[in-house]
């Protein structure tokens, strides 16, 4: 990772990290930002420019290593959790040996897509398993709301991308892999009487059946964009361009504005200054 950032602007990823480069691969999330903005997409993985980070979501990625754990416990002993039992879900925590490289966010699943010549990868949060031996994507998830949580957002169309695209790498992979999967959804109640130390949530599962077949041919696109040396066309719905596209405007319409201003201004008149010659009988100072 030394050499994620080259020397020069700060924000721009050295060549090795973009699309040609020998550490480039197509992750799960570039592509859903392939998706939301082609531009964005453009600029992140061909010039190297990537949409500004956000914070970390630390409390998230706790209560994520927290779901990990205790659902690996089953997984050892091989046994159901509580909670599929309390939704009905028939099924255990699925155990491979390459679990462990399959979340983490710099592997992940891995498959070369053949028709585009692309390295494709994800990182999972786990897979549960049927009696019929078909594999079952679960992700976690968590939030701190007062109402019920569900999947109805607009904005919540990315987890249902996200899940599809996981989906696609196991069959990819030779797996069986179920349309339904899961998420586990945990929501901070917000209704206690006080903080004391600890959060306390309230763990859901909701269903979700997936439709992979979109992501063939994204796929295609996505590596037509990159081969292309066109800038694309921004996402219609992308705040980052649209923030691009309204600062530019306002600020050269302030330009044009100081202009007017400046060429309006009278110049300040420049008197000549007369220099006196030195008296050389004055005193000179001491400090």
């Amino acid at each position: 990772m030394a050499d994620f950032y080259k020397k020069g602007p700060r924000g721009i990823r050295s060549s090795n990290w973009n699309y040609g480069g020998q550490k480039w691969k197509l992750s799960r999330s570039k592509l859903d930002l392939f998706v939301e903005c082609p531009l964005c997409f453009y600029l992140d993985n061909r010039l190297g420019v990537a949409r500004p980070k956000g914070f970390p979501f630390n409390l998230n990625s706790a209560v994520d290593h927290l779901l990990k754990k205790e659902f690996d416990s089953y997984r050892a002993d091989k046994k159901a959790h509580p909670l599929m039992k309390h939704y009905g879900v028939n099924a255990i925590p699925f155990a491979h040996d390459d679990l462990n490289v399959w979340r983490e966010n710099f592997e992940g699943i891995q498959c070369m897509h053949e028709k585009t010549g692309l390295l494709i990868s994800g990182a999972i949060d786990d897979v549960w398993v049927n009696p019929d031996g078909e594999l079952i994507v679960v992700d976690y998830k968590s939030t701190s709301k007062d109402e019920k949580v569900n999947l109805d957002a607009d904005w919540q169309d990315g987890y249902k991308r996200q899940m599809e695209v996981y989906q696609w790498l196991l069959r990819q992979k030779g797996f069986k892999v179920s349309d339904t999967g899961y998420f586990v959804y945990a929501n901070g109640l917000r209704d206690r009487k006080a903080f004391d130390g600890k959060l306390e949530f309230d763990v859901v599962l909701i269903p979700y059946t997936g439709n992979d077949a979109w992501v063939e041919d994204k796929l295609v696109e996505a590596k037509k964009c990159l081969d292309s040396d066109n800038l694309p066309v921004h996402g219609s719905m992308c705040e980052y361009c649209n923030y691009r596209r309204l600062s530019r405007d306002v600020q050269n319409e302030f330009l044009k504005k100081t202009v007017k201003i400046d060429s309006v201004v009278k110049k300040p008149t420049t008197k000549k200054i007369v220099k006196k010659k030195p008296d050389n009988n004055a005193t000179s100072s001491l400090f």
